[in-house]
């Protein structure tokens, strides 16, 4: 039969079946619910689900009419119960949650055991709600106990342990299980017992005790046997063949996984699922014919009350005239609205146009900073590295003074560089931030060591104030925080003449996982007026005291407050002119559990060459891969100051047949190179050598190629141009030079 031919007779059975009894619908007495409710009890007994769902909706219509709380609890039970059977657990479990609420609403304790019970078997078969299923079977139990009901406890203690052993948790069944054997001394019922013998049986089966399981599987099988239990027989028979595969009896488990198909067929022949498609299209045919009927009786009312009332009639036909002027109205409104989308679309089109442009300029920004930023770079790479070199030569004392100025301006243009590209790229949001592993303590040491030379110039001293619950190592971003402390470090340190700075670091508040760490960086220098100190945060704005001969790109302070952003914190100013600045930020960094045992160590003398700890058990040889003459030049001779022994590869392709030929303890690696770029030399090196460290050195923002450098083989990276103590310190790190 089609859907069309279902649904036309659906329709002929609601027209002579249900809408007749409207007419009858305030007789309806609690001796027919009650022979419906006994009725549907029966069809379910007997597994004829089409009927027994049938019957039971009718049940829930009878019972609303009367708003019988009692038989709309039997009703929706009934059909969660066999929704559950069906295996149809959303349905099951609205009309279960029904029933929950009129069986409170009867406040029947016994109903609403039921009730919980019930939401307890939905919710026990979800991995994810078991423990839902458990907190419910345990309201059964209260009011069992409270009612002092023994035949009622014997299914929640039962059930608790079927959902723990159905979940592994085998230890916690067993008291369940006990408690249930308890009450079934003084109760009995077949089923129970049969379920009772069958979970034992799996609990000495998951606790490898096979002999006492396969006594009380026997016992089950024996009870499912002589009364016909088919559903609790499928369940015997499926652990009693498991029990017997494990204790090598193959026959004897076949015949018992035969045995339990027979009861799985028999249970699927009672569940047929094209009936209860049928009963819902009926009954979902039965609701939406009862609201036609609740709409033609209003429309009928309303038409009767306009025929009784001429008035009405006059007020409606004013309402249309109304209507109808409010309709040209909102006419009129609507053409100017088409005009309006129109010229709004094409404004529309000209700011994506606008957009699409300012992206492109964006992004043509960008990789200009970025290609000059790494022209510049290189360079200044040379003038700093010949004059550091130069520095050293003790025959050019006279000219000492010269280079140390010429070095300061090389050193004044890479900040320059630096603060320029980097407020360019907090502005394209291209930073974000890392959690990586350093030690506290040698980070704020290395960043005044960098800043030595402006702290003699100007004749200062630096006091550092650690505090000592924080540990050596930490999680965090130590770039940007680097960053954020060389520019108020060197602040102070500039706008200071033969005075203090004290630099900070005290925890505040830790927890199980990180630290608040409050850094202070203060100076007795010059102070900030109180009318400059929102100004001084503005790029671009540099304070210019009339006694103070000092020039600064007015980027610093900026990038600081930008940064501290990105550690969602913020800066604090305290000042007065001619009494000193005090800055200050609290910073959040997590604690690093795989160092957490390193002990804490002093912070080292300022004056101590990190270097020179470090000795070579022998001439260590370095290959310089690097396509500019002067950058060749400049390496190879600060390596020669500390005995390494150098060789130049002019390119990517000389380099890897120098490495193929000859023996290297380090490879220096330029990015950026004619015919195959660093990377790619690196990659061709590691298919025929795994060992060699080779570090890149590059002139290029390290954050835009830091993945790639890493992923292409190479150990570590130094930017051009650098610091030579930290130059030598990555060279040390990667060759492991030994200890005295």
């Amino acid at each position: 039969m089609s859907l069309i031919q279902n649904l036309f007779f659906s329709s002929l059975l609601f027209i002579f079946i249900v809408k007749p009894l409207s007419a009858q619908d305030k007789k309806v007495s609690k001796d027919s619910l009650e022979s419906l409710f006994n009725n549907s009890i029966t069809l379910f007994n007997d597994y004829n689900y089409h009927e027994g769902i049938q019957t039971s909706m009718r049940l829930i219509e009878l019972a609303e009419l009367v708003e019988s709380n009692y038989f709309l609890y039997h009703g929706h039970n009934n059909l969660g119960v066999a929704y559950e059977e069906l295996g149809d657990t959303m349905r099951a479990k609205t009309h279960y949650e029904r029933s929950l609420v009129f069986a409170k609403a009867t406040q029947n304790d016994t109903l609403i055991m039921w009730s919980y019970n019930n939401m307890g078997n939905i919710f026990s078969e979800r991995k994810e709600d078991y423990q839902k299923g458990i907190y419910n079977y345990k309201k059964v139990i209260d009011l069992a106990k409270k009612l002092n009901n023994q035949e009622e406890l014997v299914a929640p203690y039962i059930n608790i342990a079927w959902t723990y052993l159905d979940k592994n948790r085998v230890p916690i069944a067993k008291p369940y299980l006990d408690s249930a054997k308890g009450v079934l001394k003084r109760v009995h019922g077949s089923y129970l017992d049969a379920e009772l013998d069958m979970l034992y049986g799996r609990y000495f089966l998951e606790s490898n005790q096979l002999d006492s399981a396969k006594v009380y599987f026997e016992r089950s099988t024996k009870i499912v046997d002589e009364d016909s239990l088919i559903y609790e027989g499928a369940e015997t028979y499926k652990w009693y063949a498991e029990l017997l595969f494990r204790k090598g009896e193959f026959k004897a488990a076949f015949k018992a996984l035969k045995r339990q198909h027979e009861y799985e067929s028999e249970i699927f022949d009672h569940t047929n699922t094209a009936q209860i498609q049928a009963a819902n299209t009926r009954f979902d045919i039965n609701e939406y014919q009862k609201n036609l009927e609740l709409a033609k009786q209003q429309k009928n009312y309303q038409e009767k009350i306009i025929a009784k009332s001429n008035e009405k009639l006059i007020l409606l036909i004013v309402a249309a005239i109304i209507l109808f002027i409010i309709l040209i109205f909102l006419n009129r409104i609507n053409s100017s609205r088409k005009i309006l989308i129109t010229e709004l679309q094409e404004k529309n089109k000209e700011l994506r146009k606008s957009k699409e442009e300012t992206e492109r300029l964006s992004n043509l920004k960008t990789q200009f900073f970025s290609t000059v930023s790494h022209e510049l770079r290189t360079p200044l790479y040379g003038v700093i590295g010949l004059t550091s070199l130069l520095l050293d030569d003790k025959g050019l004392k006279e000219h000492q003074k010269d280079l140390k100025s010429l070095k300061f301006s090389a050193d004044y243009l890479l900040a320059l560089i630096n603060d320029v590209l980097q407020i360019n790229k907090m502005e394209a949001k291209e930073v974000k931030l890392e959690s990586v592993s350093f030690n506290f303590r040698e980070l704020l040491q290395s960043i005044m060591q960098t800043l030595e030379f402006t702290r003699l110039q100007n004749k200062n001293k630096i006091h550092l104030e650690i505090d000592q619950n924080i540990p050596q190592f930490l999680l965090g971003d130590s770039v940007r925080f680097s960053q954020i402390m060389v520019n108020l470090v060197g602040n102070a340190l500039k706008f200071t003449e033969r005075g203090n700075i004290w630099i900070r670091a005290t925890v505040i508040d830790t927890t199980e996982a990180a630290y608040n760490i409050k850094i202070e960086v203060e100076d007795d220098g010059i102070g900030i007026p109180l009318s400059k100190q929102k100004e001084i945060f503005e790029e671009f704005s540099q304070l210019k005291p009339s006694n103070y001969n000092y020039q600064g790109t007015g980027l610093g302070l900026p990038i600081v407050k930008k940064m501290l952003k990105l550690f969602e914190s913020d800066i604090h100013l305290r000042s007065e002119e001619h009494q000193g600045s005090c800055f200050s930020f609290v910073l959040n960094f997590k604690k690093d559990q795989e160092k957490a045992g390193v002990p804490v160590t002093k912070v080292k003398d300022l004056k101590e060459d990190i270097t020179d700890n470090w000795h070579l058990k022998s001439k260590h040889r370095i290959l310089i891969v690097d396509d500019n003459r002067i950058n060749q030049v400049v390496t190879k001779r600060i390596l020669e100051q500390k005995k390494f022994v150098c060789e130049i590869a002019q390119d990517g392709y000389e380099a890897i047949k120098k490495v193929k030929e000859a023996t290297f303890d380090l490879v220096l690696m330029d990015v950026n190179m004619p015919g195959i770029t660093g990377m790619e030399a690196t990659q061709k090196i590691r298919n025929f050598n795994k060992v060699i460290p080779i570090v890149a050195l590059t002139a290029v923002e390290v954050e835009e190629i830091r993945e790639k450098i890493h992923s292409a083989g190479m150990n570590d990276i130094i930017v051009k141009p650098y610091d030579v103590q930290q130059f030598y310190r990555v060279i040390y790190r990667n060759i492991l030079p030994v200890t005295s």
